[in-house]
This record gives C-alpha cells, sequence and structure tokens, in this order.
C-alpha cells in the first residue's frame, strides 16, 4: 500500500539508490520490495528483548531462524581431511544459551578466523541461520552474526531502545540488515497520507499513520507496538472493505430484468415431480433467491453448502424460476466430467420437463443441453443454434460457454459452480453475454468462515446451506499410517473387497496420473528422514497403482481408471459403468472431487493423501456415503506421527463439520492464499490482519466503509482513501477482488 509520492520512491534507482544496489536488488527479488512504502509496510514478525533471550529449546528445524543469546564456550579444533591431510583444517564450535536450551555454532575453514576473534564468552549477539541436527544436537552451520554491544558507530543504541524488532528475512538478508534498511527510510514515514477518515480513526482512538509506521518499527514499549498493529489492522481491513463496498454500489446500480415464475409454470410442474419434500434450509436459501431474482438489479449471491447439502437442486429451481419467467439460465462447470454430471442429473430430475419441442416433452418443457470444448461439431452446431434462438432454456458447460460464438437469445441467470476454480475474467465474461446483466449465483461445497466471506467474497450476500438431505449417512474416516503400520494398509484393501462382497463400489484417489514426473526426483532421496523419504518421492500415480491393486489385493475385482488427461467420451463411458455399478473400484485423480454422485460408493481410499489440501480432503470425502449406507474414508500416508502433514490429517479424520475444517485449513495457510493473489498475481495486502484472529475488526471496517462509499462513492472527500485504494487496487486487481 504505497500512499503517497513521497514513498513511491523505488529502493532501486539507475543514478542513486536509496539503499545500497545489492540490498535493493535482494529486496526486490525476494522480499518482492520495491519501493520505500513497501519496505515501511514490511513490519516486523517479532521483537527480542535485551533482558530476555529467545527460547532456543523451540526452534524449528529447516526454518532460517534469527536468535539472540549470549557465547557460553568456543573451542577451535584442528582436523584431518581430504583438503588438510596433515591435520590443518579447522573448525570452530561455539555454544550460544538463553537459559532455556543451548545451541552449537560450527564455521569450518578460512571462515573460523573472525567469529574466533568476535565470539568470546559472555558476548552477546543476533544469529541467523537455518537450523539442522548433528550429532543429535541442534545446530546454526556459518550463521550470520551481529554483536550487541557499543562498538564504534554500532552502538546497541542503533536498535532504538530495549525492543529488537526481528524481520521476515531472506538467506540472502538477514533481519538486522533490513532493520538497517528501514532506520535509512523511517523519516519518510513522517510524509504518509492517512487513508483513514480524521472522524473514524479519532472515533476509535486510533494513532496518525505516521505515528503506527514510526512505532512500528522502533517500539520502546510492548504498548506501542500494540497500539501500531491495532491501528495498522483497520488500515488494512478499512482499504479492502472499501474497495469491496464500491463494488457493490456499483452493482447495485446496474439494470436486471425481473425474473418471476409463473404460478403454474415449469418450477411448480418440477416441484411436484419431486420425491421428497425440500430441507428447511432448502427452503429458507430459495426465497432468499426467489426474492433476489424478482429485483430490477442483478442478484450476487453466494450459495455455500456442505458437501451433499443439496446446492445442485437449489440451483435448478433457481434456473426454472428464470426459464418460466421467459429468460435462460447457463451453468458453468469447471471441468467436463463435472459439467456432464450436472448435465446427467439435471436432465434426470427434470425427466420430460427436459424434453421441451420434442416428443414426449410435456406443454411446460424446455430444452437442457450440454456444451464442453470436446464435443463432436454437428452436436456443437445444433447446441448453439438451441441456445441463440431461445429453444434451449437450460445450457450446461465448461468455459466452452465464454468462447466468442455463443449466443444467448435472453440470458437471465449465470449459476458459476466451485467459483474457486474460475478467475473473474470467466464470470465477467459469461455475464457478459446478457443483454442486461443476468443475475448471477455463485455456489461452493468449500465451506467458508464468515470473516472469509465477508474478505474474499465481499461483494456478495451469502446463503449457507448446512442441513444434510434426509437419508444421508454418517462417513467414518481413519488414517492409515502406511510406513509405521503396513498391516493396516493391508486390512484397507480388505475393508475394500468387504465392500465389494456387500454389493458397493469404492473409490482409490491418487494424486497423479503417472508417467508425468522425472522418476529420478524419487532416487535422490537416499539416506534422509523417514518425512523427508515420504517428501522426496513422486506421489503415488493413478496408472500405477490401478495395475499393483488389479494385481495384487484387489484381484478378481474390476477396476477402472479415471483421470483428465483421458478423451472425454472415455471419461463419459467409465463414469456411467461407475454409476451402473458395473465397475467395483475407480482408481481416479481429483477429477471426482466435486459433483460426482454415486450413492452406491461406500469406501474411498485416499492414496498419499498428506498430499492434499484439508477442503479438498473433506470434498472428496464427500463423494462416499450418499445413500443410505454408511461411508467409509481411509486417509493413507507415509508422513511420521509427528509431522504437520500427519496432524492435518488427523483433524480431517476427527470431524465432518466442513465450517470446522476450514477454519484448520485457513490457520495452516498463510492469509495471502486467502485472498487469492495466486490468481491476481500481486502480494497479499494483509500483513498484520488475520482474517480469522480479527473478526471483529473485518465485521467493523465492513460496516464503516459500507456508510462512508454511501455517503461519497467517488471518495471524492478523501483524497488519502482514494490513493490508498489506487494503490491496493491497480485496474488488475480491482477486477480480481471478485475472486473465489
Amino acid at each position: 500500500m504505497d500512499l503517497v509520492p513521497a514513498l513511491e520512491e523505488p529502493l532501486k534507482q539507475p543514478l542513486k539508490s536509496v539503499l545500497g544496489p545489492a540490498t535493493a536488488k535482494v529486496m526486490a527479488e525476494h522480499l518482492g520490495l520495491h519501493t520505500v512504502g513497501d519496505l515501511l509496510h514490511h513490519y516486523p514478525r517479532r521483537y527480542e528483548e535485551r533482558g530476555q533471550l529467545t527460547h532456543l529449546a523451540d526452534l524449528p528445524m529447516d526454518e532460517h531462524v534469527t536468535v539472540v543469546a549470549q557465547v557460553a564456550d568456543a573451542r577451535l579444533h584442528t582436523f584431518a581431511s581430504s583438503r588438510a591431510p596433515r591435520g590443518k583444517g579447522q573448525r570452530l564450535e561455539v555454544t550460544i544459551t538463553d537459559g532455556s536450551g543451548r545451541l552449537q555454532l560450527v564455521f569450518f575453514g578460512n571462515g573460523v578466523h573472525k567469529p574466533h576473534k568476535d565470539l568470546l564468552p559472555g558476548t552477546r549477539a543476533m544469529f541467523a541461520g537455518k537450523v539442522s541436527v548433528f550429532n543429535r544436537r541442534l545446530q546454526l552451520a556459518h550463521p550470520a552474526y551481529e554483536l550487541l554491544r557499543g562498538d564504534g558507530e554500532e552502538t546497541v543504541e542503533a536498535w532504538a531502545g530495549a525492543l529488537i524488532p526481528i524481520y521476515p528475512a531472506t538467506a540472502k538478508l538477514e533481519s538486522w540488515k533490513i532493520g538497517k534498511a528501514v532506520q535509512t527510510v523511517l523519516p519518510a514515514a513522517r510524509d504518509a497520507v492517512d487513508p483513514l477518515p480524521p472522524a473514524l480513526r479519532e472515533g476509535r482512538g486510533l494513532l496518525p499513520l505516521p505515528e503506527a509506521l514510526l512505532r512500528i518499527h522502533r517500539p520502546h514499549t510492548k504498548a506501542d507496538i500494540a497500539d501500531a498493529r491495532a491501528r495498522l489492522k483497520w488500515d488494512e481491513a478499512f482499504v479492502l472493505q472499501v474497495a469491496l463496498a464500491r463494488r457493490r454500489h456499483a452493482d447495485a446500480q446496474l439494470p436486471a430484468v425481473p425474473r418471476r415464475p409463473q404460478a403454474d409454470g415449469l418450477l411448480t410442474a418440477f416441484d411436484d415431480r419431486l420425491p421428497f419434500t425440500l430441507t428447511e434450509g432448502q427452503q429458507k436459501v430459495s426465497r432468499e433467491i426467489f426474492s433476489d431474482l424478482a429485483t430490477e438489479h442483478p442478484m450476487h449471491r453466494l450459495l455455500q453448502g456442505e458437501v451433499g447439502s443439496g446446492k445442485t437442486l437449489v440451483a435448478l429451481r433457481a434456473m426454472l424460476a428464470v426459464v418460466d419467467a421467459g429468460g435462460q439460465a447457463a451453468m458453468l462447470a469447471p471441468t467436463e466430467v463435472l459439467a456432464q454430471q450436472h448435465h446427467r442429473s439435471v436432465t434426470e430430475m427434470m425427466g420430460d420437463l427436459a424434453e421441451g419441442g420434442m416428443l414426449g416433452g410435456t406443454e411446460h418443457a424446455t430444452k437442457v443441453v450440454l456444451l464442453t470444448g470436446s464435443m463432436g461439431a454437428a452436436a456443437r452446431r445444433k447446441a448453439l443454434l438451441d441456445l441463440a434462438t431461445g429453444e434451449a432454456g437450460i445450457v450446461i458447460g465448461t468455459h466452452a460457454l465464454i468462447e466468442d460464438k455463443v449466443q444467448f437469445h435472453d440470458l437471465g441467470l449465470v449459476v458459476v459452480d466451485e467459483q474457486h476454480r474460475f478467475g473473474v475474467e470467466q464470470r465477467d465474461a459469461l455475464r457478459g453475454k446478457g443483454r442486461q446483466p443476468p443475475h448471477l449465483l455463485v455456489m461452493t461445497a468449500t465451506p467458508i468462515p464468515r470473516t472469509v466471506a465477508m474478505t474474499v467474497f465481499g461483494d456478495l450476500e451469502t446463503s449457507v446451506l448446512d442441513q444434510l438431505p434426509a437419508g444421508r449417512s454418517p462417513i467414518a474416516s481413519h488414517v492409515v499410517p502406511a510406513a509405521d503400520k503396513p498391516h493396516f494398509l493391508a486390512r484397507a484393501w480388505e475393508r475394500v473387497r468387504e465392500e465389494v462382497a456387500n454389493g458397493h463400489q469404492a473409490y482409490v484417489v491418487c494424486p497423479r496420473i503417472g508417467d508425468d514426473i522425472d522418476e529420478a526426483a524419487g532416487k535422490k532421496a537416499g539416506g534422509k528422514s523417514p518425512e523427508d523419504e515420504a517428501e522426496k518421492r513422486p506421489p503415488l500415480a493413478v496408472l500405477d497403482v490401478a495395475d499393483q491393486l488389479a494385481k495384487g489385493p484387489l484381484q478378481g475385482l474390476r477396476v477402472e481408471v479415471l483421470h483428465g488427461r483421458m478423451h472425454p467420451d472415455d471419461k463419459d463411458a467409465v463414469m456411467r459403468r461407475f454409476a451402473a455399478g458395473e465397475t467395483d473400484v475407480l482408481v481416479a485423480t481429483t477429477v471426482i472431487e466435486v459433483g460426482v454422485n454415486v450413492p452406491n460408493a461406500t469406501a474411498m481410499v485416499i492414496m498419499d493423501a498428506d498430499r492434499f489440501g484439508v477442503s479438498q480432503l473433506h470434498q472428496l470425502r464427500g463423494r462416499v456415503g450418499r445413500g443410505s449406507a454408511p461411508g467409509l474414508c481411509l486417509l493413507v500416508t507415509e508422513m511420521p506421527e509427528a509431522s504437520a502433514a500427519r496432524q492435518r490429517l488427523t483433524a480431517v479424520a476427527s470431524t465432518l463439520d466442513g465450517f470446522e475444517l476450514s477454519r484448520i485449513d485457513l490457520e495452516q495457510r498463510r492469509e495471502g492464499d486467502v485472498l487469492g493473489q495466486a490468481q491476481s498475481g500481486a502480494r497479499s495486502s494483509l500483513r498484520v490482519l488475520a482474517v480469522i484472529e480479527d473478526e471483529e475488526v473485518i465485521a467493523q471496517a465492513r460496516q464503516e466503509a459500507t456508510a462512508v462509499v454511501a455517503a461519497d462513492p467517488d471518495m471524492e472527500h478523501l483524497p488519502g482513501l482514494r490513493t490508498a485504494l489506487d494503490a491496493l487496487l491497480d485496474e488488475e486487481r480491482e477486477r480480481y477482488l471478485d475472486k473465489g
């Protein structure tokens, strides 16, 4: 968030650099810091107190750390080696302590002379390096260090008071070098223009921005840090919420055609045929959607529901209501398998109501067409014609729907399934095919905590389906530690055979197709820890696993494979055979992750489960237990019990609550991932705001932002806020805030 020209000065310039050119280059390449403002917004991760040493006992393995500690002893050893055969090799071993633990530093060869002179017992310093283990002891090899003592110009006072800021650093640039660079540009903080309206800032007792920047980098007390962070959190939450509020405001100005279903039309005919009653949740969400569809502004609604909560049925009823009102509805699915699956389930649910214009179609019927990239030319031409003439009321397709050739007679509703799979340009391209902006319903089966919904989907109203339809069965989930307990894996395959013997079917999911990774990657893992071994070997592949199972533990069962590289007709044929019960075990990649509905499939074995994210595992698991028989999901992993990956799997196995899992998932990922900068290619704007912990700040900022935008949509009277918005949202990012 570069706020003003003074802060937009590049750190690296052809003629003069604010910092040394080498430092500026490392900052740009490794930390993404290009301007004075970027550096001022690179906040300390934590602070060390001079009288209080870091907990050496808690150091994480294999991470780059900065510690403040005291030298306990230093010993110089000589040894013989291939380079120094006469016993002239030198190794300096320094032990540092902080009262909680001890850590060994080692220096070799010519690198021993300076530390041997500097690191005398009793010396205090900051040390930075990568933590490793040698002879079962933690050590830092050749760490960088900075002495903490009055030493010419390098006085302790250069570190401003008792609190030493420790910055997010890289192996190429230690924390204290970043600290010195910040010291150089800190006077520019006084020129920072404040984005918060004065009334808001004073009303909430927040520091002015220049003061907050000074205190976060050079605090004298812990209260300074708390005040600065409270202020900077507000900046991030508020500017983001203003951007979203402006989107909502702009969308509310757009015109749309109200779509109200006929009294005894297609929707009524469909509802009369349903063999079950809608859940209370489905009825409530449908009322919210129908109320939006009846207005003269486009609906922008996010429908989130647990796996199997009946979102597709709710979306179909919305599409039928629009067709009833004379419009057309388009459903955008992320994969061909899912588009075909939706087309099949929609036509089955509708029966002869989906046979408009055909023999056997009923009075209110419409036509439901499928449009995907791999369709034959004749079928494609026919589908395009049905859309252009309005013969087809409903179209279900992949991004092939977005192509220029696709013309609608009167597009009234766009339903986007699994929104996180689509970039915003794709969504907008489809919306642009209406004569007036169509209504928009976005669906996701990935449960989203309230704060993330407010932050990521802040331009959408949210509906939640959290009830499962009657008749759904519980799913038992277990972790199968294949490396520690191989007999557990053997038992897993026995369980699959038992399910098949009882007339059911099973999925086996693998992270990879096969033949597509350099197998040499696996051969380099010799002599490593079990965790390294599991990490380094290539992920298990569908083609290999299917072959091994068919010849081994699942011999005699009907085993088929499904993956994204197959021809779409072959994929469809495999899914049809599986749905018809002609296949016992389907070995697949994550193409089955969303939308695939085979009620007779009761067991799922996920190989290398640690290679999948929490939400993905939850999605995959939702493919079983869709009928009356209980579901079973086995998470196979070779990761050791103490590893973070194994703890993540244990969390997934311990709950079926998607909202609880989404919190766990979010806590384990960087905040930036949540804001989808993978899509926009820009760094996350969040540096101090934590989406889960700061729920209250986000909710209050949303309220304030809505009021500010209602009073002054163009920010004419708030130049500081306007500048901050421009910095957050160059045009590229403004479009991406729609994201998923």
